[in-house]
């Protein structure tokens, strides 16, 4: 009989798209034949996206680096196939592998996935379904691994939580790293896997076993309770924290993909956390207190992985760049060990302020990468609401900067559907972006080119915003009626870009929602449901008729103001911040605009 490999290159590759995304074996791969047999602990670590996505994860490649440095273990990587692919698998009956050496995901002892998106809920269920485990918990027995989630969407894992035995809170390295050394212990004692359900959720308080808790609901739907069903579980989960950030594991030899991937650079997460704490923003909430990396650190992970990789590019990443300490220190310190290996330095969406004058100046002479200025807000005093730290001033002397050090093109990306959003907040996202294309015309002779990028509100848990009321689709159209036509004349330098609007309602729906919208989540994914973060396999209709089936009014869980008072799906889950300091900085807003009463 034809092994699993064996049947991979023999069934698959041949009949999809893109073949080399699915057979392993990159440059600095750490798993080698036999690996998988020798080990006590077997690790499957998943990303519910293609390999493209997938591999431009840093997280995912941390995890996998801590995991097969850990004695005893041994970690795989798996990425959920494309359409293509799985149409095929079901054909042929091939069951989910491991990309690295094509091992059954059901063998694994811990199917760890990384939950970083709301629109790939329904890739979950593909990945799960394709290895032959049962999509809810309730249905596995000891033959199965445990399913454990962690990643952002894990601060409020409910619409997915009954396909989960374990939902993991905080930083994923502490935790891996303490689940691993566990885990191998209850395996070694023969503890059966529903038993150890219980000991991992008793033994850390970052751990939630969503079967182990119950809610009731009031007439209207709102929460009554929640409950944990045994006495030795807490009532509130913690969050993982590490330690020594500037020693935590991080991949110093990289993967190197063989297909063109999003990101095909070196990642080096520089900063975790924000000071910023813009009151829409998720991640500047829940990635608390502020941790950075060393220069010296830096460094060393650069040079290491460069010649590791060979890639002509380094990614300094963080929630906010420009916010960095010792940036300043960095740049010289990274200009002069790789100016003249015409290595570029990039940098995600920037903060406009004078820390934005040592970006120009790091990247000089080499490259140029794109600039993305995440602006938010086109006026002052909406941006001083939603703590937005810029002014026009700050941000016509940063790109000043910029097209000053040769850049001719710039990314400005704006939200729209604020609370308290008015004409003028839309039609200042205009006027602010001609002002900036002019700032070039002054600097090199002609206007630059703008693209102007526009996403639509998604109240977020954990944020001020969470007990906001998302504007209802149509809204959202209008504003983008309204700016389209503001820009429809021939060569404008503007260009308008714009999330789709469906897509960002259903985000809404499930970023607020409660572990009743599991069904629909199912009944979605079996009737097609795939990929719903690409716009080629994106339906809203699909969904629309899962909400209907299923009895949810979608509406409710998007558009709805909740009350101070409500209790939230998330509310067992703890809050950095606080529930009275989050409420605190939702009626500041209000007040900054002008209606203290928040109505």
């Amino acid at each position: 009989m034809a092994s699993l490999a064996e049947r991979v290159s023999a069934e698959l590759l041949p009949y999809v798209t893109k073949p080399a995304q699915y057979i392993g074996g990159e440059l600095n791969q750490l798993v080698k034949p036999g690996d998988w047999e020798q080990a006590q602990v077997r690790v499957a670590i998943a990303f519910p996206d293609t390999y493209a996505i997938g591999m431009s994860h840093l997280g995912c490649q941390i995890l996998y680096w801590q995991c097969n440095h850990t004695p005893a273990v041994t970690a795989e990587r798996v990425y959920c196939p494309w359409l293509d692919a799985e149409k095929v698998m079901r054909a042929r009956k091939i069951p989910l592998f491991t990309w690295d050496t094509r091992r059954p995901v059901a063998e694994a002892d811990i199917f760890a996935i990384s939950l970083q998106y709301e629109m790939g809920f329904s890739n979950v269920l593909t990945l799960l379904d394709l290895a032959g485990i049962p999509l809810r918990s309730s249905a596995r027995d000891d033959s199965h691994p445990l399913v454990i989630g962690g990643g952002p969407q894990a601060d409020n894992p409910e619409p997915v939580a009954p396909f989960f035995d374990l939902v993991v809170l905080g930083d994923g390295e502490a935790a891996m790293a303490a689940i691993l050394g566990h885990y191998r212990k209850l395996k070694e004692a023969g503890v059966a896997r529903r038993d150890m359900i219980v000991h991992l959720a008793r033994k850390f308080e970052w751990i939630y076993a969503p079967s182990l808790y119950d809610f009731a609901y009031h007439p209207d739907g709102t929460i009554a309770r929640m409950a944990p069903l045994r006495d030795d579980i807490p009532t509130k989960i913690a969050r993982c924290q590490t330690g020594d950030f500037d020693q935590t594991p991080f991949p110093v030899r990289p993967l190197v993909p063989f297909v063109e991937v999003v990101h095909d650079r070196i990642a080096i997460e520089i900063m975790r956390g924000c000071p910023q704490h813009c009151r829409f923003c998720h991640a500047g909430y829940t990635k608390r207190p502020l941790r950075k990396r060393s220069v010296k650190r830096i460094l060393d992970i650069a040079e290491q992985a460069y010649r590791a990789t060979g890639f002509s590019e380094i990614g300094l990443l963080s929630l906010s760049t420009a916010d960095y300490p010792d940036l300043a220190e960095l740049a010289r310190a990274i200009h002069e060990k790789f100016k003249d290996r015409r290595v570029s330095i990039s940098v995600p969406s920037l903060r406009v302020d004078r820390m934005l004058q040592a970006i120009p100046w790091m990247v000089r002479g080499v490259r140029k990468s794109g600039v993305t200025i995440a602006v938010e807000a086109a006026r002052d005093d909406m941006r001083a609401a939603i703590r937005k730290k810029v002014t026009d001033g700050d941000l016509f002397e940063g790109v000043r900067q910029v097209f000053e050090a040769g850049w001719r093109s710039l990314k400005l990306y704006f939200m729209a559907g604020f609370p308290g959003e008015r004409a003028e907040d839309i039609d200042g996202i205009i006027d602010l972006s001609r002002q900036v294309s002019e700032i070039c015309r002054e600097v090199r002779g002609f206007p630059a080119r703008i693209t102007v990028s526009v996403g639509w509100l998604v109240p977020k848990p954990h944020t001020p915003l969470q007990w906001a009321a998302q504007p209802r689709a149509e809204y959202f159209r209008e504003v983008l009626d309204r700016l389209r036509s503001a820009t429809w004349r021939r060569k404008s330098p503007l260009t308008i870009k714009a999330h789709n609007i469906e897509r960002s309602v259903l985000e809404a729906v499930f970023a607020r929602g409660d572990r009743r919208l599991a069904d629909a989540i199912e009944f979605a994914w079996r009737g097609g449901a795939r990929f719903d973060g690409w716009d080629e396999c994106f339906q809203a209709q699909r969904w629309h008729e899962a909400f209907q089936a299923t009895g949810i009014d979608f509406a409710w869980y998007a558009h709805r103001r909740r009350d101070r008072d409500e209790i939230l799906p998330w509310d067992h889950l703890v809050s950095p911040a606080g529930r009275q300091h989050l409420h605190a900085q939702y009626d500041d807003l209000f007040a900054q605009l002008g209606n203290p009463n928040n109505s």
